[in-house]
C-alpha cells in the first residue's frame, strides 16, 4: 500500500487485464472486477491484488483479505475461498509487471514511463553539452562540456555529469551522483551518491615513495544496468572497466579499475572486487563477498555471503568460505569446526 505522497497511482484496472499482464491464469474471480492497487499478503484490502512467492508465508495466505492473489498452482488451495487466484509459475515476476502498471513512475525507466520534461532554473548545463528531448534536470545538477544525455533521462538534484560522458535514452541519475570518464547505455538506473569513473587505485610502490600511475581508461556500462546508492566504480588504468548489460549492483559496492562484469551479474551490498578481475556472465555475489585482483571467476558462479575469493574459480558452481571453496566442502569444514568447538578439552590439552 504505497504512500500517495511519494508514489502516484494509476488505475483502477480490470482483474482480467491484470491477469493477462502477469501472464497468469485467472481462476475463481470476475475478470471485470476493478482492482485499485497492490498490497502485501497480510495487509492488502478487498480492492487490491497481492502475491505469494515464498512458501515461508503460506500461513499468511490463509487469512489474506485481498481481492486476488498471484501464486503457483500448487498453493492455490491455501487461499480463502473468496480470493481470486492468478496462477503462474513465476508469481514475483507477475507481481513486478502488475505493480509497474499501478506505479509507472517507480518502474524501470523506458519510453512507456517518460518523465515530465523540465530543466530546472538552478540546473547548470554547458552550452557545448547535448540534452535530449523530454529530459528532466533538477536544480543544482551540472552537465559539463561535451556531455551527451539521451532522450527522456532524469537527472537528480546536485548530480554531476562530467565532460564527455554519454548517457543513453531513458536513464535515471540519482541526486548527488557523479559520473566521469564513462559511456552508459540505455535504461540505466544510478541511485543517489554513486561515484563512477574516478581514478583507479594505481600506484607504483617504492622505498622513496609511491608514484601515482595515470588512470587513462574509461567505465563502459551496458543497457539495463542498475547501480545502488553510494557504490563506486573506478575507471580503468588503460583497459576499461566494463559492466555488462543487465547487471544489478546493490548499495555500497566497490568495483576497482579494469574489472569486467559479464552480462546479468548480481553483486549484493558491501561486496568488493579488486582490480583486473573478470566475473563471468550470470554470476551472483552475495553480501560482503571479497575478490582479490587479477582473477577469473567463471560464468554462472554463485558465491555465498562473506566469501573471500583468492584464486580463479571455474564457472557453473556454488562456493563459500574464506578462502572460497565448493559449497559442499565449505559446509563440511563448518561442521568440523562446530564439532571441534563442542569437544571436551582434557588437562593435557
Amino acid at each position: 500500500m504505497a504512500d500517495a505522497r511519494f508514489f502516484r497511482a494509476a488505475g483502477p484496472f480490470a482483474l482480467g487485464d491484470l491477469a493477462s499482464l502477469a501472464e497468469a491464469r485467472l481462476v475463481g474471480g470476475d475478470p471485470h472486477a476493478e482492482i485499485t492497487g497492490v498490497g502485501p499478503l497480510d495487509r492488502a484490502g478487498r480492492d487490491q491484488i497481492t502475491f505469494l512467492d515464498n512458501a515461508k508465508y503460506l500461513d499468511q495466505a490463509g487469512s489474506t483479505r485481498a481481492a486476488a492473489c498471484l501464486l503457483r498452482p500448487e498453493h492455490a488451495d491455501r487461499l480463502p475461498g473468496d480470493v481470486a487466484r492468478l496462477l503462474t509459475a513465476s508469481p514475483y515476476h507477475g507481481y513486478a509487471r502488475v505493480a509497474a502498471a499501478f506505479h509507472p513512475e517507480a518502474a524501470a525507466p523506458g519510453p512507456d514511463h517518460p518523465p515530465a520534461a523540465d530543466i530546472a532554473p538552478g540546473a547548470i548545463i554547458h552550452p557545448a553539452a547535448i540534452v535530449g528531448q523530454g529530459c528532466r534536470v533538477a536544480a543544482g545538477a551540472v552537465v559539463e562540456a561535451g556531455a551527451e544525455i539521451g532522450a527522456r533521462c532524469r537527472i537528480g538534484a546536485n548530480a554531476v555529469i562530467g565532460a564527455g560522458v554519454v548517457l543513453g535514452a531513458d536513464c535515471v541519475i540519482g541526486p548527488g551522483a557523479t559520473l566521469n570518464h564513462c559511456l552508459i547505455g540505455a535504461r540505466v538506473v544510478i541511485h543517489p551518491g554513486v561515484r563512477i569513473g574516478q581514478d583507479g587505485f594505481g600506484f607504483a610502490l617504492g622505498e622513496s615513495g609511491h608514484l601515482k600511475v595515470p588512470q587513462i581508461g574509461r567505465v563502459l556500462i551496458g543497457d539495463d544496468v542498475e547501480i545502488g546508492a553510494n557504490s563506486t566504480i573506478d575507471r580503468g588504468s588503460g583497459p576499461d572497466t566494463v559492466i555488462g548489460r543487465g547487471c544489478k549492483i546493490d548499495n555500497l559496492v566497490m568495483i576497482a579499475h579494469n574489472v569486467s562484469l559479464g552480462e546479468d551479474c548480481i553483486v549484493v551490498a558491501q561486496s568488493g572486487i579488486s582490480g583486473s578481475t573478470t566475473i563471468g556472465a550470470g554470476s551472483v555475489l552475495a553480501a560482503q563477498v571479497g575478490i582479490t585482483g587479477h582473477l577469473t571467476v567463471g560464468p554462472r558462479v554463485q558465491l555465498a555471503a562473506r566469501s573471500a575469493v583468492i584464486r580463479d574459480l571455474p564457472g557453473g558452481c556454488t562456493y563459500g568460505g574464506t578462502p572460497a571453496v565448493p559449497i559442499g566442502q565449505w559446509r563440511r569444514q563448518m561442521a568440523a569446526f562446530i564439532r571441534l568447538g563442542r569437544r571436551k578439552v582434557t588437562k593435557d590439552e
